[in-house]
């Protein structure tokens, strides 16, 4: 096995992506699989670093294809999304049905969890109906074997008619033989007999009706055995996508239209009154075939296998632990996100300084001219500066470790436990992960609002992701109750006062988001809320490796990036506005004073305000803004500590209820520049990037000023 190097691209029909190939000959795999069975350890394994994402036509579900070669052949992997079932009850499993049937793949390899076999035949099954060149990966064996549970492969491929192979994929080298029995089922010049799941009798005498007519009609271009059931299925989604692909519209045709219409009258007469009652028999149908082809292929030695699993399970999600459970883990990861980032973040900051005074004598080395020079470099470079020493240590200190639960399984149970109450307000429990991925990036967030598949749902997850601080809202949060509620003398019991009280103000933020989320489905978005399936994986170890290349590479500096790419301009404009005056006053105070009297009664003042609007391209420089302008500063500069900090807070007005106030703004305000232009590309409506942005101010807003007179009448 070996990775290819370059690519061409060449599009597989219209059913799917541009596949990029290196040459024609090139065979195109597509990749299938439940959620959490190693499917993309297995892409990952074969393809390296050769792969290239996108996403799908017309569809926000990501896809990731990559190409590796074997036995002097060439490959494309089609990684398509995880799914437990073809029947489509989400944009990832239509996609993934789709490119199956219709994107003409040379092979399809449906990845198997070895410690739950029956279960992921379901897919396997229903694979078959569509394509017959179908190699069966058996992934986790290494699992499978730890728990006592033997598997006789080879009398489940004889069941199957396909081959199976059972695979280790975080071994590369347990690949080979699948790339192996690839290579045959492409090479094969046809396709043999592979198990056909038996439907109820009334069922298969529809399917006797209609099948020769279809198969007529289709010349083999897709299974009509398969086209006759979908043709009975009434799914109309699918029909057209059918019709699109042969290119003509089948229930025109009046012999075909005659045949389905005897064969539902048939069914009528058996007791098959509709659609949905045909769709229970055939999963019915599916379940005892697996069940069936599993008898005798899986043995498990030690029946209680999954005991210490399920006592876990009992603690972590149970009615009296599992939420003090999660409050204690996400205090314990602000503390460590605390304590870790301080010293880094300290060192990163001053070799960060330290190279501006270099620019800075080169600056006057050229003789460059002061506004030159206070553009690029105390305006653009120092903003920059202080976003990335302030944000990338606790980013990298946070994303492993949220990526180490994720890893080990603990999300999922994150969202079972948030269910019940995103159920009472009318939403989705999926909205329980979007949430969780906040924390690290409002953008992220909203990004994977994708896996919600009710389009109200997923509104009501990207409209209130913002009500959940990201990493860029951290450091002022820490900051403020550093030098106002625990005291800045610092050491781990700091440390640990810090990361509770944060808790405390992020389950506040929990707390508002069921609270706007209800009241926006009670309203604007009225609905029922819809069920999901959600599978808890097995609690698996961690990979440390792979976790700190996703969390660094795919989280930690790509964030970075975006927040760097919008600080940069933002620097220019702020070191414009504080030099630039007019009447003998620089444009940045002119501004502050006009919304002082508004600010005042948010129990801020006009400084503040004004530092959360030029702060939105990152929220990383309201602080800093905040600095400049009390110390009348043309650029941002740097205090030396806390206490210097909260000195300069205090001899400008500031008292503990400015502090809560701006601690309850930055909680509830604006999503910041790379949030909105991206809950923007995800719904493609102004409207709703719009409505995203005013609904937390308002909450804000209100939040704020009720807090202040509240606070007033207790001075």
């Amino acid at each position: 096995m070996g990775l290819t190097n370059s690519s061409v691209g060449i599009r597989a029909a219209d059913r799917g992506p541009a596949i990029q190939r290196r040459s024609p000959d090139d065979r195109v795999i597509a990749l299938a699989g439940n959620p959490n069975v190693g499917k993309s350890t297995v892409f990952n394994a074969l393809t390296g670093l050769n792969q290239h994402t996108g996403n799908w036509p017309g569809k926000t579900v990501a896809s990731a294809q990559g190409s590796f070669t074997a036995g002097g052949r060439s490959y494309v992997l089609v990684d398509i999304p995880g799914a437990y079932s073809l029947m489509a009850h989400s944009a990832e499993e239509e996609v993934a049905r789709n490119f199956i049937c219709f994107g003409e793949p040379d092979a399809v390899v449906v990845v198997c969890d070895a410690t739950c076999l029956e279960r992921n035949l379901n897919l396997v099954l229903q694979t078959l109906e569509i394509s017959r060149r179908v190699v069966v990966c058996v992934n986790l064996m290494d699992e499978a074997g730890r728990k006592g549970i033997r598997l006789d492969l080879g009398l489940l491929s004889e069941r199957l008619g396909v081959p199976v192979v059972g695979t280790t994929a975080r071994r590369k080298k347990s690949l080979c033989r699948l790339t192996d029995m690839l290579e045959r089922v492409c090479s094969a010049p046809g396709c043999g007999e592979a198990f056909s799941v038996r439907y109820p009798d009334a069922v298969e005498e529809a399917l006797g009706l209609l099948e020769p007519l279809v198969r007529e009609k289709c010349a083999g271009r897709l299974n009509s055995r398969w086209l006759s059931l979908k043709l009975l299925d009434r799914d109309d989604s699918l029909i057209r996508e059918i019709n699109a692909y042969l290119g003509e519209d089948l229930l025109r045709d009046e012999e075909l239209t005659a045949a389905v219409g005897e064969a539902e009258a048939l069914l009528r007469e058996r007791g098959i009154e509709n659609a949905d009652r045909l769709k229970d028999l055939t999963v019915a149908a599916f379940i005892h075939s697996a069940e069936k082809l599993c008898s005798g292929v899986v043995t498990c030695e030690r029946p209680q296998y999954a005991e210490a699993d399920r006592r876990l399970d009992r603690f972590l999600t149970g009615r009296l632990t599992g939420y003090p459970v999660m409050l204690a883990l996400l205090a314990l990861i602000f503390w460590l996100t605390i304590s870790g980032a301080n010293y880094p973040s300290q060192l990163l900051a001053d070799g960060l300084f330290r190279v501006q005074d270099r620019l800075t004598e080169l600056f006057e080395y050229l003789n460059a001219p002061d506004w030159l020079h206070g553009v690029l470099v105390l305006g653009v470079y120092r903003v920059l500066a202080w976003v990335v020493s302030v944000m990338l240590p606790p980013m990298a200190v946070f994303f492993p470790l949220f990526t180490l639960l994720e890893d080990a399984g603990y999300l999922p149970r994150v969202a079972y436990n948030l269910d019940r109450p995103f159920k009472r307000c009318c939403a989705c429990g999926k909205q329980a992960l979007t949430m969780c991925m906040g924390f690290g990036c409002n953008a992220a967030g909203v990004v994977g609002c994708r896996i919600i598949d009710s389009p109200r749902e997923r509104l009501l997850a990207v409209l209130t992701n913002n009500f959940v601080p990201c990493n860029g809202r951290f450091p002022t949060l820490i900051a403020l109750l550093t030098m106002f509620f625990v005291g800045t003398a610092g050491g781990g019991f700091s440390s640990l006062l810090s990361a509770l009280l944060l808790t405390a103000v992020i389950v506040l933020g929990v707390g508002i988001t069921f609270a706007v989320t209800k009241l926006l489905s009670k309203t604007l978005l009225r609905g029922v809320p819809s069920s999901f399936t959600l599978e808890l994986p097995p609690y698996r170890k961690p990979q440390i490796g792979k976790v700190l290349v996703r969390s660094v590479l795919d989280r930690t500096l790509f964030v970075l990036g975006r927040a760097a790419s919008v600080a940069a301009p933002a620097g220019m404009v702020i070191w414009l506005m504080a030099n630039v005056t007019a009447g003998g006053v620089s444009i940045l105070e002119h501004c502050a004073a006009f919304l002082d009297p508004f600010a005042r009664l948010m129990g801020l003042d006009g400084v503040i305000l004004l530092a959360f609007i030029l702060g939105f391209p990152a929220n990383e420089i309201v602080i800093p803004i905040i600095i400049m302008a009390y110390t009348a500063q043309g650029s941002i500069l740097e205090l030396d500590s806390l206490a210097q900090m909260k000195q300069l807070f205090v001899q400008n007005g500031w008292t503990w209820v400015t502090a809560v106030s701006v601690m309850l703004f930055s909680l509830n305000h604006w999503p910041c520049s790379t949030t909105l232009l991206t809950i923007k590309k995800e719904t493609g409506s102004l409207k709703w990037t719009a409505l995203a942005a005013a609904v937390p101010t308002a909450v804000g807003v209100a939040l704020c000023i009720l807090f202040n007179a509240a606070a007033g009448l207790f001075a």
